[in-house]
């Protein structure tokens, strides 16, 4: 039987959020306690909150919004590879794990992956993050979708932002806050749908990864 591997981050308060955007909070509005007929509740939160889809219009201007990503990009095989101890992902360090020239979505698994379990883990100075040179490695080897572990694939050290630039620029979707606790490097089928928001600049999404 396949195994089925929920990747995604549960979505609540008090999350881990990227610095400068909104705070997830919910509000129950119709409460069954109270003598409401049902429990409806009000949820406020970024677009890119926890396991999220970025599309090309985060970062480019007239690029295609969430509900225009081609969903063959968002499900289809990926790899995952180690990268664990690494603090820079470069083209050396991906050079260095032979990633197949036919690989269209890749997934790496960091350090992080196992601080999800933190009830409530604080924005660290470091993390592992993509370079611009492992950016455009990634591009010119014709990578359609590539993901993170972490909130945020790049550092936060650069304002121009030219790893989401070189990435978006060329279409490549990013996922980032992927919880790969569970799982193992390996090939696996991704199913990563994020909320089909019209004109949407992100999207948080449900991922699993299937096994063989």
């Amino acid at each position: 039987m396949p195994r089925i591997i929920d990747v995604s981050v549960p979505v609540g308060p008090g999350m881990l959020t990227y610095p400068g955007d909104p705070v997830v909070s919910t509000e129950r509005v119709s409460d069954m306690s109270s003598g409401d007929s049902s429990n409806v509740s009000l949820v406020s939160m970024s677009t890119h909150t926890g396991t999220h889809v970025d599309p090309p219009v985060h970062f480019v201007a007239d690029g295609a919004t969430i509900d225009q990503v081609p969903l063959d990009t968002l499900i289809g095989p990926a790899r995952v590879i180690d990268m664990r101890g690494v603090s820079t992902i470069g083209a050396p360090e991906l050079e260095d794990r032979e990633v197949p020239a036919s690989t269209e979505r890749l997934l790496f698994l960091t350090d992080w992956s196992a601080r999800w379990g933190e009830v409530s883990p604080t924005f660290p100075e470091v993390y592992t993050a993509l370079s611009p040179d492992g950016a455009r490695w990634l591009v010119e080897r014709g990578v359609r979708l590539v993901g993170t572990d972490f909130i945020s694939i790049e550092s936060t050290g650069d304002p121009t932002f030219p790893v989401h630039r070189t990435l978006l620029g060329a279409n490549v979707a990013i996922v980032e806050g992927l919880d790969l606790r569970e799982v193992r490097p390996g090939v696996y089928t991704l199913w990563c749908l994020p909320l089909k928001i019209r004109d949407g600049d992100g999207g948080p999404a449900r991922a699993v990864l299937v096994s063989d």
